[in-house]
């Protein structure tokens, strides 16, 4: 059995004949172990097919539309970069975590 639908189909005969009154326990066991084999497998093959499509529905977008949008986001990063640049360093921000002002007593040596 190649594909999924196959197996499916099979495994719901499998599943019918054992409900039957006119099996024996011997051929149900037999039918319930095959019925696990093709279940197992075809547990497998979703895994597999779902692995698949959270990788495609994960994957960005390639179409033109994003693709220009990207470049012109790119376009304007590089824009800004080029006018933002500090004149004097009295224009660049300061981080000023350890001033007096906010500084508990007893929390910094020095």
């Amino acid at each position: 059995m190649n594909n999924f639908e196959e197996k499916l189909r099979r495994l719901e005969e499998l599943s019918e004949a054992i409900k039957g009154s006119d099996i024996t326990l011997e051929e149900a066991l037999k039918d319930f172990e095959e019925g696990i084999k093709l279940a197992k497998g075809m547990e497998k093959e979703l895994d597999a097919i779902e692995g698949k499509i959270q990788i495609l529905m994960n994957a960005p977008a390639e179409d033109s539309e994003s693709a220009e949008e990207e470049k012109s986001g790119e376009e304007k990063k590089k824009r800004a970069s080029k006018t933002k640049k500090p004149k004097d360093e009295s224009d660049v921000p300061v981080l000023d975590l350890f001033s007096p002002s906010t500084e508990v007593n007893g929390t910094r040596i020095g």
